[in-house]
């Protein structure tokens, strides 16, 4: 069974940057698409970013221009690059990967942006 630990969460002040992490526990092939997701409190859990195994991305409106999804294939690992965070990206990030027949989720990092 296929795991994957997100890390790289905390509290920021708004303003900062966060790095998102999340490798897989084993090898995972014909992926679709790996992705970051979040869930506030007493909202949906959203898309932030994806990225298709051929390299397109994909942005929710409200973090274009300031978080950058990336992936290592040779380490099965997709990072979320976090900049001019606010208040509002307070929330549990999630990260995701599917294929043909599995749907594969982390179990969550929580990030903080607060003064």
């Amino acid at each position: 069974q296929v795991q994957l630990v997100e890390s790289g969460g905390g509290l920021v002040q708004p303003g900062g940057s966060l790095r998102l992490s999340c490798a897989a526990s084993g090898s995972i092939f014909n992926i679709y698409a790996r992705g970051w997701y979040r869930q506030a409190p007493g909202k949906q859990r959203e898309l932030v970013a994806a990225i298709t195994s051929g390299g397109s991305t994909n942005y929710a409106d409200s973090v274009k221009g300031r978080f950058t999804i990336s992936r290592d294939n040779a380490k099965s690992t997709v990072d979320l690059q976090m900049n001019s965070l606010k208040p509002e990206d307070t929330a549990v990030y999630y990260c995701n990967v599917i294929g043909p027949g599995y749907d594969f989720w982390g179990q969550g990092t929580q990030v903080t942006v607060s003064s």
